[in-house]
């Protein structure tokens, strides 16, 4: 599938899964700095939005139409096995609404941990699949 709009949406991911990885491993590298944490949530709430919208997007170049919200988005990804772990999407989801409401150091050291243990990955897998699909 050669979708000029597609490759571009999932260049700007790329490029921003790029600075997310680079925040963290930094942020590993001085794990007392806190602001290097904040760092790390801020680009995971940039890389975020970026992805469920490609999925989005993705899914209508597919002819989904469903797909509207990113819970919705992750649902129909998840009904056509472009995402595995359905749960953990939408434990991103809730993270991702807490990080935009709620400003509390333990939430946020939460958040950064599984950023770190589980969000990255995920994200990384659906980059790598999308690349695979759209480049072909």
């Amino acid at each position: 599938m050669m979708d000029k709009r597609l490759n571009e949406k999932l260049s700007d991911f790329g490029k921003a899964l790029l600075r997310l990885s680079e925040a963290i491993d930094e942020s590993k590298s001085n794990s007392k700095s806190s602001t290097l944490k904040d760092g790390v949530i801020q680009r995971f709430e940039f890389c975020y939005e970026i992805c469920w919208k490609l999925i989005k997007y993705y899914l209508e170049s597919e002819g989904i139409q469903e797909a509207k919200s990113p819970k919705s988005t992750f649902r129909e990804g998840f009904k056509i096995g472009i995402i595995e772990d359905g749960e953990v999407w939408i434990d991103m989801l809730n993270d991702r609404n807490l990080t935009s409401h709620v400003y509390d150091e333990e939430v946020a050291f939460d958040i950064y941990e599984k950023i770190i243990s589980k969000y990255f990955k995920q994200m990384n897998d659906i980059y790598v699949l999308l690349k695979s699909k759209v480049v072909d």
